[in-house]
């Protein structure tokens, strides 16, 4: 998995009333793109002297940002498949499928516009960050979201983040179909929560702390556990018993676990799934106006932005080093054009890709029932 992360989901209308989350992701989805222009350079190498310690900074610790995103798939996760917590999914599969037909299919034009700017980018700079030209099995394990697990190069800075977020969707999915195995009575209630308590304890003392387990989704399920787990006890209707029980599971592995082996990335995970238990389910009027309207926007584009801002700043990047001078204020230039160019091409992305594909693919599924049910009723 590269050295570097990437960011997050596409959300649903629904979620855009939630001011924090949108906040959130707005905030960390930024970190993200400016994270990767200054870790794959070199606009940001020639730069560097002029904010050594903010370059470093965005180089390096900018990256935990992903743990924003990872939270928040967890807390949405919960909220669509099981808001109350209680056991069963009575069709796991399915639900898997429509995860697939939501991410895949705008990452595997993203990917063709990767090997696109790969192409353009090889010939007006020599750099680490350009792929060769994948072989027809290599962007096969693309279309799967399998190409980390396959041992397949990434076309691109992000293709890791989209393929664990499936693997923890369909992780969550499983375990919600075999906890309703188990029963469905009043008294197996809690055996949801307790599951992902059980997982969430497990990823913070073992597969977080091994990072041969980083392309399989155990060894993010702390963050991601942490967000459905803040969404469960989040719930004004619960009893304040059921409440405390569900901040046990949350508080007590985290703290124990950071204290055997603390981890930044997990303390952050921490502080965003108790943000979210404080106010993610609040729709206050935070932001106003344009200020309001911006937030929007950048949160609602961000899988978008995701997609597209590493073939991006790899073309900016190549343009700057063929076309103008090493000169460090020229260079800071480009990693700002680079930064807006992300967001512009990002835009652009979800209206006329992300969006368009959404809506073919969302109808798909439905017409498919509908055949299927005229056949049996034909």
């Amino acid at each position: 998995m590269s050295a570097a992360v990437t960011v997050p989901v596409p959300n649903g209308a629904s979620d855009k009333q939630y001011v924090l989350i949108n906040v959130l992701k707005a905030v960390a989805a930024q970190l993200i793109v400016l994270h990767h222009l200054a870790f794959y350079g070199p606009m940001a190498d020639h730069a560097w002297p002029l904010a050594p310690e903010l370059f470093s900074w965005l180089a390096g610790d900018a990256r935990i940002a992903v743990q924003v995103f990872l939270v928040i798939g967890g807390f949405l996760a919960a909220k669509s498949l099981s808001p109350h917590g209680l056991p069963g999914l009575d069709h796991p599969l399915r639900a898997i499928g429509r995860r697939y037909l939501k991410l895949a299919p705008p990452f595997i034009v993203a990917m063709l516009f990767a090997v696109l700017a790969s192409y353009i980018a090889d010939a007006w700079m020599d750099h680490d960050s350009i792929s060769a030209p994948p072989s027809l099995l290599q962007f096969g394990a693309h279309m799967v979201l399998l190409q980390d697990v396959l041992g397949y190069d990434a076309l691109s800075a992000g293709a890791w983040y989209v393929a664990i977020d499936f693997q923890l969707y369909g992780l969550m999915c499983l375990l919600l179909w075999v906890s309703g195995r188990l029963g469905r009575s009043r008294n197996w209630q809690w055996v949801v929560p307790a599951l992902v308590g059980i997982l969430v304890a497990a990823s913070l003392f073992f597969f977080n702390r091994d990072s041969d387990w980083d392309i399989w989704a155990p060894y993010f399920f702390a963050s991601y556990g942490l967000g459905a787990l803040a969404w469960w006890a989040s719930d004004p209707r619960r009893q304040p018993v059921a409440i405390m029980a569900l901040l046990l599971l949350i508080v007590a592995p985290t703290q124990l676990a950071l204290a055997v082996d603390f981890r930044v990335r997990i303390a952050v995970a921490f502080a965003v799934a108790c943000l979210l238990l404080l106010l993610g389910r609040e729709r206050p009027a935070l932001l106003t106006g344009h200020i309001s309207q911006l937030v929007q926007v950048l949160a609602r584009t961000s899988y978008s932005v995701f997609l597209v801002h590493f073939p991006v700043c790899l073309v900016v990047n190549a343009a700057f080093t063929r076309f103008v001078l090493e000169v460090p204020h020229l260079q800071l230039i480009g990693v700002m054009i680079g930064w807006a160019a992300s967001l512009l091409a990002g835009a652009a992305f979800y209206r006329w890709v992300e969006t368009p594909l959404g809506r073919i693919f969302a109808r798909a599924p439905e017409a498919a029932r509908a055949q299927g049910l005229a056949v049996k009723t034909g």
